[in-house]
């Protein structure tokens, strides 16, 4: 049995990666594969993602893109084939920023394929990203729509956007390792995506997890008194059955007896207008305490970074 504190890291390094990669990173939190990422490891899992319509796991590859020469009649065509949480502005009279998931843009081209403004930006997508339409694109690519120029906005672009375009437009993925009970509200919040490890699939006796159950120190109980105890009691019992359970079951059964103490790894991606609404709700004085313990710090550190996030 292991006893950890609950932690949370902004994973700004994951932006400077490609779609591919952010995506698998991503995808590979749920069933602990981190092991298998190597130089070529990336389309392929990608390809199998959007192949087997996994699209919570294209949810955490984000794109913003420009399109120039869109006219009202094009910026109405586009408005309306938009899905749900994709954002779009017009910074200029002829000119639409738009950002979204590649699940987004996936099911506007699924949903919506004689869209022209769609169509022009599947296609520059698929130009660069061709594994993730293999499956719903022709083999010569959509009709291009000379009208309509695409091109790829970036971050560095995006981080320099007044306040209320960066607050729609500028994502952020944050890995918390929390206990059960913090992930269950945090998954609540929309329009966030989320992938969290996967206790079905996580076999916790394998040598990969030390052969035992990783659970979050409780801050309500101090190290030392008669509480902590109790509730170390009960997690090393937990354990002792749940490990017992694996030798005739499955995982996912196995798992029926894991307690809200049990770690667990998620990774939240969002806009940074739903970073700010999360904030808003769970570091309040009202907020469940294990929440404001991760939920506080971070505020702090992004709002260091990111002055709108102020609340009021």
């Amino acid at each position: 049995m292991k006893i950890i504190p609950p932690s949370y890291e902004i994973l700004d390094a994951l932006d400077r990666r490609g779609l591919a990669e952010r995506i698998e990173f991503s995808g590979r939190v749920c069933y602990k594969s981190e092991d298998k990422i190597d130089a070529d490891s990336a389309i392929p899992f990608v390809r199998k993602m959007a192949e087997h319509g996994h699209n919570s796991v294209l949810e955490m590859g984000v794109v913003s893109l420009r399109l120039t020469g869109m006219d009202r009649a094009l910026t109405a065509e586009l408005h309306a084939a938009r899905p749900r949480y994709l954002q779009i502005d017009a910074p200029a009279a002829d000119t639409l920023l738009v950002t979204g998931s590649v699940r987004a843009f996936r099911e506007m081209l699924l949903f919506h394929p004689d869209c022209r403004p769609v169509r022009a930006m599947a296609g520059f997508l698929a130009g660069r990203h061709p594994y993730f339409f293999d499956t719903i694109l022709p083999p010569e690519g959509p009709a291009a729509d000379p009208a309509i120029r695409v091109s790829k906005v970036p971050l560095e672009e995006i981080d320099g956007l007044p306040p209320e375009l960066r607050l729609k437009h500028r994502h952020i993925a944050v890995k918390f390792i929390v206990n059960r009970a913090v992930t269950h509200e945090i998954v609540r919040h929309r329009p966030c995506s989320f992938l969290q490890e996967s206790q079905r699939y996580c076999r916790y006796a394998d040598d990969r997890f030390g052969g035992e159950v990783s659970f979050i120190k409780p801050m309500f109980f101090e190290e030392g008194t008669p509480e902590f105890s109790l509730w170390q009691r009960a997690m090393e019992e937990t354990e002792r059955i749940y490990l017992e359970l694996l030798r005739t079951t499955t995982p996912q059964a196995a798992r029926t007896v894991l307690p809200n103490s049990c770690k667990t790894e998620l990774i939240v991606y969002a806009n940074l207008q739903e970073w700010q609404h999360i904030f808003r709700l769970r570091t309040t004085r009202a907020a469940e305490p294990s929440m404001r313990e991760v939920m506080i710090p971070l505020h702090e550190e992004l709002q260091s970074r990111f002055p709108e996030l102020a609340l009021e």
